[in-house]
């Protein structure tokens, strides 16, 4: 393996967007997303509306990993327009430019450590101090990780983790947390009063799919079978890019609509490469086609949402 100076030097071959094709990703997925809400909204019957609220949910994971892009500056830097969208969209689907920001970047900086990795991702503990927890301290950490609590990341980690709490820790710094609240809420309350099918079909439905889809794809990205844990000198930010991040294998159709963020391990090590060179990234670098890898198959997921714990002398994650 070469000098880790050296592969990401190589990484930022890739680094440099197409602005040309990036409008084209933007202006194409809002394109979808309109057109599945005015399919929702003329379709006659809920046999109908119901598939196409779903897939309204998977396109809004494709715009958030647009949005995502846009926030790290790999992607439509500079401009205004696009600014102005992202800003409005992070607002709609609980997502605040304020707190996304502060607690992605820790993340990036802090992937794959045993201490300081829970801010923007989910904690993880040793089967050591496991050993040593109270009752309430398991049952914190069991709950934070939970299946269920990630099948309600709508609730449990958009609307409370990125909004609610963010607002109540520095209502200063993070007033687009309440002003999240409040458009979607309006959104909501506006709907319901004038549209109550349209409230579940075109938000409702959409936004539980979009939450969960996007709350499963952040757990599996660290935490899968071959995930390492570093302490102290150990970690590396190559080797937590590599080792602590996997990569999702997916079809043509779920790379599309999940912006290739199965390619997480390229991401990690530099995130300024857009997401539509990702895969192209990936075949130039040899040092990234040996990841740890998993799939959305579910026995795959099955085996993921079943890990718990770091064994540090094992050097895995376990049950």
């Amino acid at each position: 393996m070469r000098d880790s100076k050296e592969i990401i030097r190589h990484s930022l071959v890739y680094a440099h967007e197409q602005r040309g094709r990036s409008w084209w990703h933007l202006v194409s997925t809002l394109a979808v997303a309109f057109a599945l809400a005015a399919a929702i909204c003329v379709v006659p019957t809920w046999l109908l509306r119901v598939p196409a609220s779903i897939l309204l949910g998977f396109v809004l994971v494709r715009l958030f990993i647009i949005y995502h892009d846009y926030q790290h500056g790999a992607i439509l830097k500079g401009s205004r327009t696009a600014g102005a969208l992202m800003y409005c969209y992070g607002l709609l689907v609980l997502n605040p430019p304020s707190i996304w920001s502060r607690s992605h970047e820790h993340h990036h900086r802090n992937v794959g450590k045993l201490y300081g990795s829970s801010i923007g991702s989910y904690p993880i503990m040793t089967t050591a101090s496991w050993a040593k927890a109270g009752r309430m301290e398991r049952l914190r950490y069991t709950l934070q990780r939970h299946p269920i609590t990630i099948a309600l990341g709508y609730l449990t980690i958009f609307l409370y983790g990125m909004c609610i709490r963010s607002f109540l820790v520095d209502r200063r710094q993070h007033f687009d947390s309440a002003l999240s609240i409040g458009m979607h809420g309006a959104l909501i309350a506006l709907l319901a009063v004038f549209a109550p099918a349209l409230m579940l079909f075109l938000l409702l439905l959409p936004m539980t799919v979009a939450c969960a889809v996007g709350a499963y794809l952040f757990y599996a990205q660290h935490n899968y079978p071959k995930a390492r844990v570093m302490e102290g000198k150990d970690w590396t930010y190559l080797g937590a890019a590599l080792h602590s991040s996997s990569y999702i294998r997916m079809g043509p159709v779920m790379n599309w609509l999940t912006g290739n963020i199965g390619y997480h391990h390229v991401h990690h090590v530099n995130a300024r490469i857009p997401f539509y060179r990702l895969p192209e990234a990936m075949a130039g670098i040899a040092e990234f086609q040996t990841p740890g890898a998993t799939s959305l198959s579910p026995r795959q997921i099955w085996r993921c949402l079943r890990l718990h714990l770091w064994d540090s002398t094992r050097g895995c994650m376990t049950r």
